[in-house]
């Protein structure tokens, strides 16, 4: 009984970590700290990967990638690789994002128009 009480107190505990973890990242997401925000989320994902953490990880590297795609004053040359980076990512926790989809084939259209390797 004592053990069963033990494990509940403990998923308890890790449910309260995840909900505070998406709210920190928020927070960060909010003051455009995208690798912080990833950082912490990545954390809590790693100890219970439950949805809300799933679905925050997803919007801080969609965020974190327009961040570089919509930035008008990075070159080319420097925002589209790590972009494409974010974007893939997004669909490691979000496969149907279509916004994530849509920047990734138009950012490999781009090297292909130019006939460059596309970035892995």
């Amino acid at each position: 009984m004592i053990y069963r009480n033990l494990v509940l107190l403990g998923v308890f505990a890790i449910s309260l970590l995840a909900a505070d973890a998406v709210a920190d990242a928020k927070k960060k997401l909010a003051e455009k700290k995208y690798d912080e925000a990833i950082t912490t989320l990545e954390a809590a994902y790693k100890a219970k990967p439950g949805p809300e953490v799933k679905k925050t990880l997803a919007e801080a590297h969609l965020a974190k990638g327009d961040s570089f795609m919509y930035n008008e004053s990075l070159p080319p040359r420097q925002k589209y690789a790590p972009a494409l980076r974010s974007y893939r990512e997004v669909l490691k926790y979000d496969a149907a994002n279509k916004k994530a989809k849509e920047n990734i084939a138009t950012i490999e259209g781009i090297y292909k128009s130019m006939g460059r390797p596309i970035p892995q």
